[in-house]
């Protein structure tokens, strides 16, 4: 009978999982919230060039007031980015290379000279939906 536990457990281990991304700390309801999300260290933070990334848009106010939901991840380790993209044109905007948007990533490493990396960054997708609380900040 234990072993049929253990068996029935680890198939839940391989099924994909929701994800949701609560956003905190947005200082306007201007613009929309960019997600980047990817299981590539190569391609952290901005996706470019993953073909398996997962990139979304969403109004501030969904990311407010329900956050960002993924419903079908696989199992694996990933890394999110986000974007406060306040003036809506679709990417982060800087003033000699420090942000005037806002920025997270997930599990809220320190951001100190530039972005932190893949591994500060990282989380676990198996066997569960997972929960991500992003806290946005802006530099200038």
């Amino acid at each position: 009978m234990t072993l049929w536990a253990s068996t029935g457990a680890a198939a839940s281990l391989d099924k994909p999982q929701k994800l949701t991304v609560n956003v905190e700390a947005l200082r306007s309801a201007k613009g929309d919230v960019i997600l980047c999300l990817t299981r590539h260290p190569d391609y952290f933070p901005d996706c470019k060039g993953d073909p398996d990334r997962r990139h979304l848009t969403v109004s501030v106010a969904q990311a407010q007031s329900s956050g960002i939901t993924i419903p079908d991840l696989p199992p694996g380790t990933y890394a999110i980015a986000l974007i406060h993209d306040e003036n809506s044109n679709r990417k982060l905007d800087t003033f000699a290379g420090i942000p005037r948007e806002g920025v997270a990533f997930s599990r809220n490493p320190p951001i100190r000279f530039g972005a932190p990396s893949f591994n500060s960054a990282r989380f676990n997708v198996a066997g569960a939906p997972v929960e991500q609380k992003l806290r946005m900040k802006y530099f200038l």
